[in-house]
C-alpha cells in the first residue's frame, strides 16, 4: 500500500478520535446548560469563562477519585465492562463520511477513516454488540440492582433494534445501497432521504434514543428504582469511561441520522459553490454543514430529555412491540410498493 493513504488514514483516524472526544467530553457541558435553560437556573458558571473548562474540571475530578472495586468473583469482567463500552462507541465513527474529497498535495483525499461497501451494516453490528459492556459490568458487579439493570438492558435492545433494523430497510429499497458514502452522496443538494421516508425517520430516531440508553428510554440508569442502575459500582475513571462511552454514542447516533436522512455534508447551493469557489472551500463549507446538523440532533436529544418523564417498564416494552415494530412493517410494505409503481 501507498504510504501516502497510510498517512493519510492516520492523520484521518487520529482526527476523527480527538473530535469525537472532545464532543463527548463538551456534550456533558451542554447537558448542563441546556438543562439549566429549560428548567431556568444557571448551570455550571465557575471553571472558566461560562463554565467553558467545567469538563476539563470533571475529568480531574474522576481521576482523583478513589478507586473502589465491589466483592466480586469477576474483576477481569468488571474492569472490562467500561473498557468495552468505550471501545465500541469509537469504532462507529471509522465509517462515517464526515466530508467529501479534499484536493490537497496532488491528490484527493477522502475524510473517511475507512470505506465499506457495507458500512451501513457495520454500524448496527457496532451498536448490536455496545449493550455487552452494560452487561458485562452489571453482571459483573455482584449487584442485585445492577444485575436488574443489564437484564433491562438487554430486553430493551432486543425490543428497539427490530423496529430500528426495520426502519433502515425502507431507507435501503430508496437508496439501493449499505455504503455511508454512496448514501450520502445520492443527497446531494437537498435531495435528503427524510423526504422519502419521513415515517422510518421517526421510528429510527426514537430507537436512537432507545439505543443511546438516553431519556425518556434510560431505564437502566434508573436512580428511582436501580439506585445507579448498571454502574452503581464503578467509581473513578471506569465510571468515567461509561459515562464518555454514553456521550460519544449521543455524537454517533446524532451523525449517524444525520447522514442517512438529512444530507450529511450536503447543503443548499453546493454545486453551485465547487463551481465557483473551487472544490476543497465548498468540501470544507459541507464539513461545517455537517456538524451543524449533529449539534442540532444533540440539542435535540437533550431537549427531550429534560422535557419528557421516564417511560414505565411496560410502557416502554409495549411501545417497542406493540406500535414501533407493526409500524415500521407497515412503512416498508408502503415504500415497496410505492417504489413497485413508480418502476
Amino acid at each position: 500500500m501507498d504510504k501516502t493513504i497510510i498517512i493519510d488514514k492516520a492523520v484521518i483516524i487520529i482526527a476523527v478520535f480527538a473530535i469525537t472526544m472532545l464532543m463527548a467530553m463538551y456534550a456533558t457541558l451542554a447537558e448542563r446548560k441546556i438543562a439549566a435553560w429549560i428548567q431556568d437556573r444557571i448551570g455550571p458558571n465557575r471553571a472558566g469563562k461560562g463554565g467553558i473548562l467545567q469538563p476539563l474540571a470533571d475529568g480531574m475530578k474522576l481521576f482523583a477519585k478513589e478507586e473502589y472495586e465491589p466483592n466480586t468473583p469477576n474483576k477481569f469482567l468488571f474492569k472490562f465492562g467500561p473498557f468495552l463500552s468505550m471501545t465500541l462507541a469509537l469504532m462507529t465513527s471509522a465509517v462515517i463520511p464526515w466530508g467529501d474529497k479534499l484536493h490537497l498535495f496532488g491528490r484527493d483525499i477522502q475524510l473517511q477513516a475507512a470505506e465499506l461497501n457495507a458500512s451501513l451494516l457495520f454500524v448496527l453490528a457496532v451498536l448490536s454488540v455496545g449493550v455487552y459492556g452494560i452487561m458485562i459490568g452489571a453482571w459483573a458487579s455482584n449487584n442485585k440492582y445492577s444485575l436488574m439493570s443489564g437484564i433491562r438492558a438487554a430486553s430493551q435492545m432486543i425490543s428497539y433494534e427490530i423496529a430500528m433494523g426495520l426502519s433502515l430497510i425502507g431507507l435501503l429499497l430508496v437508496t439501493q445501497s449499505l455504503s455511508l458514502r454512496e448514501i450520502a452522496l445520492q443527497q446531494s443538494g437537498m435531495n435528503w432521504n427524510v423526504f422519502y421516508q419521513p415515517v422510518g425517520f421517526v421510528i429510527f430516531i426514537i430507537c436512537s434514543f432507545a439505543e443511546t440508553n438516553r431519556a425518556p428510554f434510560d431505564l437502566a440508569e434508573c436512580e428511582q428504582e436501580l439506585i445507579g442502575g448498571f454502574h452503581t459500582e464503578y467509581s473513578s475513571m471506569k465510571m468515567g469511561f461509561y459515562l464518555f462511552a454514553e456521550y460519544a454514542n449521543l455524537f454517533i447516533a446524532a451523525t449517524i441520522i444525520s447522514v442517512l436522512y438529512f444530507g450529511a455534508y450536503n447543503y443548499p447551493g453546493m454545486q453551485w459553490a465547487i463551481d465557483n469557489w473551487g472544490i476543497n472551500p465548498a468540501n470544507i463549507i459541507g464539513v461545517i454543514a455537517l456538524f451543524i446538523k449533529i449539534c442540532f440532533f444533540i440539542f435535540v436529544f437533550m431537549w427531550v430529555r429534560w422535557t419528557l418523564p421516564r417511560f414505565r417498564y411496560d410502557q416502554l416494552m409495549s411501545l417497542g412491540w406493540k406500535s414501533l415494530i407493526p409500524l415500521s412493517l407497515l412503512n416498508l410494505v408502503v415504500t415497496a410498493v410505492v417504489i413497485l409503481l413508480l418502476n
